[in-house]
């Protein structure tokens, strides 16, 4: 275990330009709703059990979006911890909606985000949400050029509404992040990044030299789980789950990686927080690094 207090969760950061500080070790709340992130939880009671641990265990980053169920994570958050502790930062994310078909459809139009930063507003009980990230839908959950000025621009002026603080981005390219920071200042960048998925290499290293955090999500490949004898290989050594190993080596890939791990198990909440007191040397780190080769070279 690490006794530096300081390094508890990973250790702090803090959003640039805001008084925002969170545990690089944080919670998603996606897996919280029903099956395919539509409907209730089957345990309701679970699910809110699962959110107070993680705020009794040190965690004041919790990612969600009213599209999640839709309406359920931000319920269920808000009936599990309202009100807030003062140190929880809450970051939502706006761009897609969830109709009875249980599909993924864009919602970027003025109405549909104004609408959407009310329903999280609503649904969560917050009069100003810390955080909204634009997400970016692309063709299925992948990214796509294209220009975000005018939704970006929503934002920007509900933000000066008062009804949301500070601005992120998901799902976007780096062309993207730049258009976006033409029109107001960005505080976070959410993408798929993983082990074996590592296409946003440069895009961390141009934002960690302007202090801006990078929150990878599917840190095992989400819908497609990545597979991986070298990852299983290296947990087995060290005594730890493959997750926990993934965890870790996003913690030490840079240090403006923020991590987002969700769960609706206490036992996996716990072993997902477990990461940050994993040391990984540098032989270790090398190779995990061979995970990436070895995957584009298939």
């Amino acid at each position: 275990m690490n006794d530096d207090k300081t390094k508890v969760l990973g250790g702090d950061f803090r959003f640039p330009g805001t008084s925002l500080t969170v545990k690089r070790l944080g919670y998603g709340a996606m897996q919280l709703a029903g099956p395919g992130v539509y409907g209730p939880p089957r345990d309701v009671d679970a699910a809110l059990t699962v959110l107070r641990e993680a705020i009794s265990a040190g965690v004041n980053h919790i990612d969600t979006s009213d599209f999640y169920g839709p309406h359920v994570t931000n319920e269920l958050i808000r009936r599990a911890l309202h009100p807030y502790p003062k140190n929880l930062v809450i970051v939502t994310k706006l761009g897609a909606r969830r109709p009875a078909d249980k599909s993924w459809q864009r919602a970027i139009s003025a109405q549909e985000l104004t609408e959407g930063v009310h329903d999280n507003l609503r649904n969560l009980g917050l009069e100003a949400l810390d955080i909204v990230n634009y997400r970016m839908m692309g063709a299925g959950h992948g990214l796509e050029e294209g220009s975000i000025g005018e939704q970006v621009s929503v934002l920007a002026k509900l933000q000066q509404q008062g009804l949301i603080r500070h601005i992120g981005l998901s799902n976007v390219t780096a062309t993207q992040v730049a258009e976006a920071q033409a029109i107001t200042k960005i505080v976070c960048v959410q993408n798929n990044y993983n082990l074996a998925h590592r296409e946003d290499d440069a895009l961390i290293e141009l934002l960690a030299g302007q202090g801006i955090p990078y929150v990878p999500y599917f840190p095992l490949g989400g819908f497609s789980p990545l597979q991986s004898t070298t990852l299983s290989t290296v947990a087995e050594r060290l005594g730890a789950t493959p997750m926990q190993v993934a965890l870790a080596w996003l913690l030490h890939r840079s240090p403006n990686i923020l991590l987002i791990p969700g769960t609706s198990s206490v036992a996996h909440l716990r072993e997902n927080l477990a990461a940050a007191n994993l040391v990984l040397t540098p032989p270790i780190l090398a190779e995990l690094d061979g995970i990436a080769a070895t995957s584009s070279a298939h």
